[in-house]
């Protein structure tokens, strides 16, 4: 029994508040839905009221604590907004996970000028951005734990998706620098890398060819499903991973331990 309460404790999050960018999505919707039943306050935060709706049911009927507050991720004031409705509704503010992305499958010599402003403008900007609003007040504050959603693609060469792997490692090498800027502080700055997980910025590049590749390369031999995403964003954001810091938690089976 003893041992039980310790491991609650250890990877509870009773009382904390997590705001999940991207939690309108399915793969940062299933990491929300796993900090709820972990016990956080879940705040989504995105564009569409009613895709949030649809997860805080999800999340209410097994019992968790949600709630949705609109936000554009694009601007800073918007996000200062974003902190600003949960401090004054849930009192406190712990956890941020920073999910938003856009992908692109365009041939590299056709890449525009403006795919690649918009896509750095999601991906890295964005999280640059959160960072600044949501890590100054950890910093203020005494603690907290960000978890950057990265990409297989920050890490390995992939074909195919060149502007966004850029920003994946970008947001990797942001991760890194922050979490050593803000150790002091107790804030922790951690990445999680997401193999190959079908989700809606992504299903236009998985033609039959692409999935049989990625099939050849994956031990598991398969794709991963969102709720496999939620065990290691609990470690991160709980107390079980108090000492990991600048960390990149792999969750791709095997992916990238293959090579021929």
């Amino acid at each position: 029994m003893e041992s039980t309460n310790y491991l609650k404790q250890l990877f509870g999050l009773q009382d904390r508040v997590a705001v999940v960018i991207g939690g309108t999505g399915e793969l940062c919707g299933a990491m929300a839905e796993g900090l709820a039943q972990a016990g956080a306050h879940v705040v989504l935060a995105g564009r569409s009221e009613v895709k949030a709706q649809a997860r805080l049911e999800k999340i209410s009927a097994s019992g968790g604590s949600g709630s949705f507050v609109a936000v554009d991720v694009n601007r800073k004031d918007s996000l200062v907004a974003l902190l600003d409705a949960v401090l004054t509704a849930q009192g406190r503010m712990d956890i941020l996970i920073n999910g938003a992305g856009v992908n692109s499958p365009t041939p590299f010599f056709e890449i525009s000028e403006e795919e690649v402003h918009d896509i750095f403008e999601t991906n890295y900007k964005a999280v640059v951005l959160a960072c600044q609003v949501f890590g100054r007040h950890m910093v203020e504050n005494g603690g907290g734990s960000i978890v950057n959603v990265g990409s297989m693609s920050g890490l390995v060469p992939l074909s195919r998706v060149f502007t966004y792997s850029a920003t994946k490692a970008a947001v990797h090498n942001l991760s890194k620098n922050l979490a050593r800027e803000w150790a002091a502080q107790n804030v922790r700055v951690n990445t999680i890398v997401p193999g190959f997980f079908p989700a809606e910025q992504n299903r236009k590049v998985l033609t039959p060819e692409r999935v049989a590749d990625i099939m050849r390369h994956t031990p598991a031999k398969r794709f991963g499903e969102a709720h496999e995403l939620i065990g290691a964003t609990v470690l991160l954001a709980s107390d079980a991973g108090s000492f990991m810091n600048g960390s990149e938690i792999v969750v791709d089976g095997g992916y990238a331990s293959m090579t021929i």
